[in-house]
């Protein structure tokens, strides 16, 4: 036999042994990928409650045990804010229900005009009373989004009727009409579906709901005019980040990926803005129009279309003061319902440095509740809090 042959002979019988090696490794290293970005080995937690100690929060704390109960998300992906995300933004529930409700449409003083959805309980309320909750979705969102029907689903079965707004300009079969959308915390449109619920139902109490930017809005509501909080029994802000300003300035940052989440969010923006653009723009020239399609067109971050559109719609002078001015942190103090603040710790979108503005304001006042886990609710004054708190929880969890 050769030396050739014999060298042959004595390395083919490795190479198996070495493929197998690397194989095992490959497995090896995307299960560690798959653990790390799944955060699976993450340790389950009650929720991060900040309240004062008040006859109030001792009833809602005793009465609610799932306040202080450990929260167990869903296998696999419950433990990722990312898939969370994702998955519930995008798909909703394996089957979402479809309320059905009845639309409404309401002039507004600039030749605007809003929409909300009404729809009524489908049973009686255990307590006999009549309770309407008036509901803000999140950014670009409306009634026909799936989280929002799911959410209604619940109250109505439950005895709750639900207005749902519809943001200016977020309902695809619905032409603007006039050239002004919605923005970061412009109430009025909000303030019109309050107006015609108290008119409509005399004898209505509120319960305020708000979605991430429509937490901000919700909360800037009540805290612009005393008068604003009449007949609201209780409100309920979930997963919003409270000041624009410095949720901007983290937007821009690749930790958690929001600067990928920004772009997205822009994209979505550019979208409902240019499906409307003879509405918002018509009325200039064609070199103002040609350059604010441009700047648009060029966007890569939310920052950007507020800096070149969004600012422009009431007149603010620059970013900072249309941020400052419609962010509800410098409103939220003067909100005097009971209150709660419910934000998720593993957020992608609301970094955790926000956080310390509901705390600080949970600290101060006594009818607030800050909490910061994943999934709690709400700070009714009466007796029939804890099916309300209810509500609120299973709703959230499935939305």
């Amino acid at each position: 036999m050769s030396a050739h042959d014999s060298d042959v002979h004595t390395i083919s019988p490795e190479l198996p042994a070495m493929f197998d090696g690397m194989k095992l490794a490959a497995v090896a290293t995307v299960l560690y990928i798959i653990v790390r970005c799944l955060n699976l080995k993450s340790p389950t937690a009650p929720p991060d409650l900040t309240y004062q100690d008040t006859p109030l929060n001792r009833f809602l704390l005793k009465s609610c045990p799932q306040l202080t109960k450990e929260y167990i998300p869903p296998l696999l992906w419950g433990k990722s804010g990312h898939l969370q995300t994702a998955l519930y933004g995008k798909l909703g529930r394996v089957s979402s229900p479809h309320p059905t409700g009845i639309r409404k449409y309401l002039p507004m003083q600039d030749g605007a005009t809003a929409t909300f959805d009404l729809f009524e309980p489908l049973g009686d309320h255990r307590t006999g009373d009549d309770i309407t909750m008036v509901i803000c979705p999140g950014i670009g969102n409306h009634s026909e989004k799936h989280y929002i029907r799911t959410f209604v689903d619940y109250a109505q079965k439950d005895g709750y009727r639900c207005a749902v707004l519809n943001h200016l300009g977020a309902l695809p079969n619905i032409e603007l009409t006039s050239p002004r959308m919605f923005t970061y915390g412009c109430t009025w449109e909000f303030a019109a579906m309050v107006g015609y619920i108290k008119r409509a139902y005399p004898q209505t109490q509120l319960i305020v709901v708000g979605f991430s930017l429509g937490g901000n809005i919700v909360c800037k509501f009540l805290g612009e005019n005393r008068t604003n909080q009449e007949r609201v029994l209780c409100c309920v802000s979930v997963c919003q980040g409270y000041s624009a300003l410095r949720a901007q300035e983290t937007f821009l940052q690749w930790d958690q990926f929001r600067r990928f989440y920004n772009f997205l969010m822009a994209d979505n923006m550019k979208k409902i803005i240019l499906s409307h653009r003879h509405s918002l723009f018509g009325g200039s020239s064609v070199k103002t129009i040609d350059t604010e399609l441009s700047r648009l067109y060029t966007a890569t971050s939310l920052m950007q279309i507020d800096d070149n559109i969004m600012r422009k719609f009431h007149g603010h002078s620059s970013l900072k003061e249309y941020y400052e001015k419609e962010s509800c942190v410098h409103y939220i103090h003067n909100v005097n319902v009971p209150l709660l603040l419910v934000n998720s710790a593993d957020d992608p979108l609301v970094h955790d440095s926000l956080l310390t503005i509901p705390r600080t304001l949970s600290a101060a006042g006594p009818a607030k509740i800050s909490s910061s886990y994943c999934t709690e609710a709400n700070a009714p004054p009466t007796s029939w809090g804890l099916h309300i708190f209810c509500i609120f929880l299973q709703a959230i969890l499935w939305c």
